[in-house]
């Protein structure tokens, strides 16, 4: 892998820029890997880059039906934070976070990741209690958060109206390191390391069968032929459940779809991400200028990739209260991510049922911020067996009632 830099582009002006290699290869696949991977979004690829990296386990391929990064991880808000709750959401969020803050250099590509920070805001008593519950908890896990007055909150976000009729500005949780990052760009910045270790990225393949033998994973069936392999991971978001059937199992999870938008390119007005858990939305601006929209996931099952009128007009309604400026404002585009809800809105890192398969589901509308503590932590349960990031999410825990309950920081605002 050639790798960039400053002389780089400057080699390749002088070539009319004829000499850039491709960023990945995109190869047939073989009949047989060490590992097979299904999904080729951000979990998948951390999962595989974490493989070669930390464990030296490189026969790897990862399959994509579509084409690579084009599922949920294209899809999103690119919201960063860690400042969850429970202890074992804060512990690999705030992984992933403090991955995400060197991942640019590490990987020699730009994920424009952005640590502007934060802000969660209170609007109800009830929140105000919430959030200083998660400033106190955060502060003993480690994880660097502060609950702020409507004064900062002001300070912070000069277009904000404190005083809503409905629902006025009580305060804030804030995260400082929090922030964002170019989505697509992680994808493409993993993609181009595992290749570069000679894992082999299969897109257009679509996995048809899991194939067992004695109770234990033996290959996958693709509209490009069977392959074989010894170990199998399912990291394919919103059709997990469809993957875990294939495979003689089921998932405690559902699949609807998660709207969101963006508006038209406006002056910098908002250099921080702010969350509405109250009326339901959030919002940033990203580098092009555009307010970055999102809210809630449809209430009933669905497997679209469509925004819906509705749940677009009852997002913006909810904010212009709190945020005026975006009711002049035009909408640019629009679209939706399925997501997989659990019961206890907190995602699944297990071994499954059928032995040498392993599952990574469940994160419902929290799953971009998750991708390089998620991939650290499920690239350790399938090399050694057993990772204390992901220890907290079997599937064990729905059996035995050990839930991991973030459905009021998880399950509303991303």
């Amino acid at each position: 892998m050639r790798r960039y830099s400053a002389f780089a582009i400057a080699r390749e002006a002088l070539r009319h820029h004829k000499g850039w290699p491709r960023a990945w290869a995109s190869p047939e696949p073989r009949r047989r890997y060490d590992v097979v991977i299904v999904g080729a979004g951000g979990h998948g690829l951390a999962t595989a880059y974490y493989l070669g990296k930390n464990f030296g386990i490189t026969n790897v391929a990862i399959l994509e039906k579509g084409w690579l990064g084009g599922g949920n991880t294209g899809r999103n808000t690119t919201i960063i934070r860690s400042n969850y709750l429970q202890d074992a959401s804060a512990a690999i969020y705030e992984k992933s976070r403090s991955l995400y803050e060197t991942l640019s250099q590490e990987l020699n590509y730009n994920l424009m990741f952005s640590p502007r920070g934060v802000i969660m805001l209170a609007q109800t008593e009830s929140e105000v209690r919430g959030y200083r519950r998660t400033a106190h908890a955060n502060a003993l896990q480690g994880v660097k958060t502060e609950f702020i007055g409507p004064e900062r909150v002001k300070e912070l976000v000069p277009i904000i109206n404190l005083t809503g009729p409905r629902y006025p500005v009580l305060g804030g949780l804030w995260q400082a390191r929090g922030g964002t990052a170019r989505h697509d760009a992680v994808a493409w910045g993993y993609a181009r390391a595992c290749s570069d270790m000679g894992m082999e990225i299969i897109q257009q393949c679509e996995v048809t069968g899991i194939r067992q033998k004695d109770g234990k994973v033996a290959g996958v069936d693709t509209n490009k032929g069977p392959i074989d392999c010894d170990k199998l991971a399912l990291a394919v978001a919103g059709h997990s459940g469809v993957l875990a059937a294939m495979a003689g199992f089921r998932l405690p999870l559902e699949s609807v779809a998660l709207q969101a938008l963006v508006s038209e390119p406006i002056k910098p007005c908002m250099d921080v991400v702010v969350m509405a858990n109250t009326v339901h939305g959030y919002m940033s601006q990203s580098d092009k200028g555009e307010m970055v929209i999102g809210g809630g996931a449809d209430g009933f099952n669905n497997y679209t990739q469509r925004g819906s009128f509705h749940h677009i007009e009852e997002t913006v309604r909810a904010l212009v209260e709190t945020f005026p400026i975006i009711s002049r404002l035009k909408m640019l585009r629009q679209w939706g991510g399925i997501v997989d809800m659990t019961g206890d809105r907190s995602p699944i890192l297990s071994k499954t049922p059928l032995a040498g398969c392993f599952v990574n589901c469940g994160w419902g509308t929290g799953g971009f911020k998750s991708i390089p503590g998620s991939g650290w932590g499920m690239a350790e349960l399938m090399a050694k067996g057993h990772s204390p990031l992901t220890d907290g999410f079997s599937l064990d825990r729905f059996r035995e009632g050990r839930f991991v309950d973030e459905s009021v920081a998880a399950g509303v605002a991303h």
